[in-house]
């Protein structure tokens, strides 16, 4: 603890110390004041300006510490200043002595709360970021609640220093008033339970709910201003509207249809999304192929004298189309329609938060979701639409290997089809304009993807910026700028893979009004509602994570918080997000990786296991990569997990489930782990961590047991010995 922390805890631990030593509570009773009450009185008719700075002081010291006594105080001030005087006085002194007490508490206890539970006060943190003056008003309305206890919780929380004074300035000017003037008859009053009498409870309770039931009024009232230009239609013919057939379409469609609800399903193109047709199911199936082939090159490693694989490319992507073609049904119409969705082929738009035409027909909901997507986002770089250029969307429909291919991006799409094209035998090169590939990741994963594909031939040139594409004597040039010079690199094609922009125009949000953040996906609350409560948006046009299965995850909020919100809503929950990218080796995440712990202030600590001296991977041939765990110091609890190795998406999963059911390393190293496996990484971790643990000043104590149980032994064998 910081010596500045250490003197305040002194001071304050010596000012209770002689409050309660030299029994300074007995002349904060109502007796002692009733008692004093003429001398009192006389001395502020003598010193009327000095009584109440002196009233002032002690008022703001007994309530600064949090000690008992304030009101008694506050009936006294109302004895000796009268109604007007007393409640001034009182009030600022109170204001100013809670603020006290807030700031002691903020700056001995907030942060080591904040790291100890800072993920379980999450929500509580953002709630009171967003609406903290207004639970602090209402419980300084509500005496209820102890004030002290109030000035010491709310100080932990992120609410400001001065909206935290204002609000107690006015909240607790009701009960002040209370007091102040039941002190007045400061003659009459036997104890303070006489003035809080029953009644009096009850309206300061109702003082209480008045706000809550406020907030509720505002928001019904915002809401009806919204639909104002909208007439509310007599009856809906459908529960749910659907705007897209994706991952998050489908699984919300699916939920709907399960609770038995009348859900109307529209997509444009193709059921399944971008995942089944253009993103995950053909890009893993391209990617099995093209790890095929490169452990047909690795045969001596495996060994294998020699090995070779003839293929074709458009029998490779012929392939592709397959796996998709195979899948298709799980994802189709006909699934759909059997489970009770009505699925429809067309473009949808939003006519009103209540109506939503196709094809010519108008159809009437309560409730409607977006899921539309997003698209590859392509620059305006000069030349590039002239040249031709690939994305994600089309690179499917090539049938010839392109000689020369240039990736435009360093994240995971290009990363994974970099490598996949380069074993095909294409001349890959990598242009990134960031000083790595992968920039999400720590510097030493990043680094040792970039080791690998620099390994396979792959040309990583990050710090490349993309000025533009020429087309000279039949061939095309991307020209990038890397610091300062211009870099010329010839290509037969080029793909484009720096990221992905979310479907938000074309279907009506410009005419309803709804808006976008600046990352230009759709602004939603907590709920995924928009500014329409009934209108909803899910998965890529929603943010804040572009993965299928956090697009999976958003649906069920949104599904059952627009058939169900009008008796409960659930907040989306994104506190365990994990993703992987699917190189070789993979990359996998979940929680916090270096780089973010320090960009967001969190203490962390750092526990590597490496792979390479995993028995499995050894046996595999694959021993290389590690497994990287950030706990919190000096406890087990895990903050986040990367994984670089073989099967690395697979292996996180461990780490998830740990991490949502609050398990620590503690608990993985328990876990009995199958031998031999790839999994058994995991708990090496934990044991690496368990060492780096471990209590050494118990272990030499059991040590000196040992070697005393030693010598016990040696010493009763001399006495068997001597024994006749």
């Amino acid at each position: 603890m910081k010596l500045s922390k250490l003197l305040i805890l002194a001071a304050i631990a010596s000012l209770l110390y002689g409050f309660v030593a030299f029994d300074l509570e007995q002349y904060l009773s109502l007796d002692f004041f009733k008692s004093q009450q003429a001398e009192i009185n006389a001395y502020f008719h003598g010193h009327p300006g000095q009584t109440r700075l002196i009233f002032f002081a002690i008022y703001v010291a007994i309530t600064g510490l949090s000690l008992p006594g304030a009101a008694v105080l506050t009936l006294v001030a109302g004895a000796i200043f009268g109604l007007l005087w007393g409640t001034l006085v009182v009030s600022f002194a109170s204001t100013l002595g809670a603020t006290v007490a807030f700031l002691a508490s903020r700056f001995l206890l907030k942060d080591w709360v904040q790291s100890q539970f800072g993920d379980k006060l999450k929500t509580i943190n953002q709630g009171v970021e967003r609406d903290g003056a207004f639970y602090l008003f209402t419980l300084r309305l509500v005496p209820l609640f102890p004030f002290f206890v109030i000035n010491l919780v709310m100080a932990l929380t992120p609410i400001r220093t001065w909206t935290f004074a204002w609000v107690s300035q006015i909240g607790m000017l009701a009960g002040t008033l209370v007091y102040v003037n039941a002190g007045t008859q400061l003659a009459t009053i036997e104890s303070l339970h006489g003035i809080l009498s029953p009644g009096l409870l009850i309206s300061f309770a109702s003082l209480g709910i008045f706000p809550l039931l406020a907030k509720k009024l505002v928001a019904l009232f915002k809401a009806r201003q919204v639909y104002r230009n909208y007439p509310r239609p007599q009856r809906f013919d459908r529960n749910l509207i659907v705007i897209g057939a994706g991952s998050a379409g489908l699984v919300t469609a699916y939920i709907g249809a399960a609770v038995k609800a009348k859900v109307t399903l529209i997509e444009k193109h193709k059921m399944g999304g971008d995942c089944l047709n253009t993103g995950c199911v053909p890009s893993k199936a391209l990617l099995r192929t093209a790890k095929f082939l490169s452990h047909v090159r690795r045969a001596q490693e495996f060994g294998c004298d020699s090995a070779h694989a003839e293929f074709d490319f458009a029998t490779v992507m012929d392939r592709v189309q397959g796996v998709i073609q195979a899948i298709e049904p799980h994802d189709s119409v006909e699934r759909y329609t059997q489970l009770g969705v009505e699925c429809l082929q067309g473009e949808a738009r939003i006519t009103s938060p209540y109506t939503v035409e196709i094809n010519g027909r108008e159809l009437s909901t309560r409730n409607i979701v977006i899921a539309a997507g997003a698209r590859p986002f392509v620059p305006p770089i000069p030349g590039l639409a002239e040249a031709g250029y690939l994305t994600s969307d089309n690179v499917w429909d090539l049938r010839e290997l392109p000689a020369r291919l240039t990736v435009l991006g360093g994240g995971p799409i290009g990363c994974e089809l970099a490598q996949a094209f380069a074993r095909f035998g294409s001349q890959v090169f990598q242009v990134e304009m960031l000083p790595r590939l992968m920039i999400r990741e720590d510097p030493e994963i990043s680094a040792r993807v970039a080791a690998r594909f620099e390994t396979e031939g792959i040309r990583v040139l990050t710090r490349h910026t993309a000025k533009e594409v020429r087309q000279e004597n039949g061939e095309k040039i991307l020209v990038c700028d890397h610091q300062g010079q211009e870099v010329s690199i010839a290509f037969d094609q080029i793909l484009v893979a720096v990221g992905r922009v979310a479907n938000t125009a074309g279907y009506g949000l410009e005419e309803l009004g709804i808006s976008l953040t600046q990352g230009r996906v759709i602004e939603v609350n907590d709920y995924l509602q928009t500014r329409y409560p009934n209108i909803y948006a899910v998965g890529d046009v929603a943010g804040p994570f572009q993965f299928t299965h956090t697009a999976a995850h958003q649906a069920w909020f949104a599904a059952v918080n627009a058939l169900f919100g009008g008796f409960r809503r659930f907040a989306a929950d994104y506190s365990v997000i994990p993703w992987a990218t699917f190189t070789d080796p993979e990359v996998a995440r979940v929680g916090l990786n270096e780089q973010d712990a320090q960009s967001r202030n969190i203490a962390y600590e750092v526990t590597r296991y490496p792979i390479d001296d995993l028995d499995r991977a050894i046996a595999d041939s694959e021993a290389h990569g590690l497994v990287k765990v950030l706990t919190v110091p000096g406890k087990d609890k895990i903050l986040g997990v990367t994984i670089v190795g073989d099967h690395a998406g697979d292996l996180i999963a461990e780490y998830v489930a740990a991490m949502r059911h609050g398990l620590g390393m503690n608990k993985i190293l328990g876990t009995i782990h199958i031998y031999p496996t790839l999994a058994e990484a995991n708990k090496y971790a934990a044991g690496e961590w368990k060492r780096a643990h471990a209590p050494q000043g118990l272990l030499r104590w059991i040590e000196r047991y040992h070697g005393w149980m030693r010598r016990e032994a040696a010493a009763t064998v001399s006495r068997s010995a001597r024994t006749p």
